[in-house]
């Protein structure tokens, strides 16, 4: 599941966990995405300490055996954390599917972490470059879910992203207890806060923030992303 940050993919990853038939990993390359960059970001060096950092390390374990003798291996990716050196042919063995959130939302929700952030902190264009590449090699659009379909109708679009998928969706998807996992990581406790508290998805509530001034020119090239995607998604 390929994502941008501020997102609600943290929740999904707490409703695929709850399923009994599913392991999940959390940002896999998120250590080799800050080695090789150097971003500051919290934790950094804890983070750096806690994964491989060689993205072929990454990909070897995701294209595995499925840890746990499950059936799902159920991978929660940020699409930046992909760069542009890793190669894309692993994709290949996988299934890709994409979540989306509409910039407004995300940049208004970034700007209280990291006051000015950059084109390429939305994760959009990477998202988009993501899914043109899967959608050449498999000649045919991947699976998108926007975050306010499953916030809404969580029950409804879950099942159709389970049957987009060919699998049976659960109930358990739906609520889940509180509380950290052993699968979330280590940066869990400056960015999971509110989805340590959570037991399932909660309805849209817009805020109704405008986005910054200044990111005028950021939000119009992620809206482009966005929509593009957003054709796409699950309905």
């Amino acid at each position: 599941m390929w994502s941008g940050p501020r997102n609600i993919s943290t929740a999904l990853m707490r409703s695929w966990g709850n399923r009994s038939d599913t392991i999940v990993v959390d940002e896999p390359l998120y250590a080799h995405f800050l080695l090789v960059t150097g971003d500051n970001h919290p934790a950094r060096e804890e983070v750096i300490a806690s994964q491989p950092t060689d993205w072929r390390t990454v990909v070897a374990e995701l294209t595995g055996p499925i840890p746990g003798g499950k059936r799902i291996y159920y991978q929660k990716h940020m699409t930046h954390h992909l760069l542009p050196q890793i190669d894309r042919q692993w994709l290949a063995q996988v299934t890709s599917a994409f979540l989306i959130r509409h910039p407004r939302d995300v940049l208004t929700s970034y700007v209280r972490i990291r006051e000015r952030p950059t084109l390429a902190d939305t994760g959009f264009p990477q998202q988009l470059e993501i899914f043109e590449w899967v959608r050449r090699q498999q000649r045919a659009a991947p699976i998108v879910v926007d975050a306010v379909d499953v916030l809404n109708e969580p029950r409804r679009t879950l099942g159709l992203l389970c049957e987009a998928l060919g699998i049976p969706f659960e109930e358990s998807m739906l609520s889940w207890s509180s509380g950290s996992r052993s699968t979330d990581g280590v940066w869990a406790p400056y960015w999971y806060r509110e989805v340590v508290n959570s037991t399932g998805f909660r309805p849209y509530q817009p805020k109704g923030e405008p986005v910054p001034d200044d990111l005028a020119d950021i939000y119009r090239q992620c809206l482009e992303c966005y929509e593009q995607l957003h054709e796409h998604r699950l309905r």
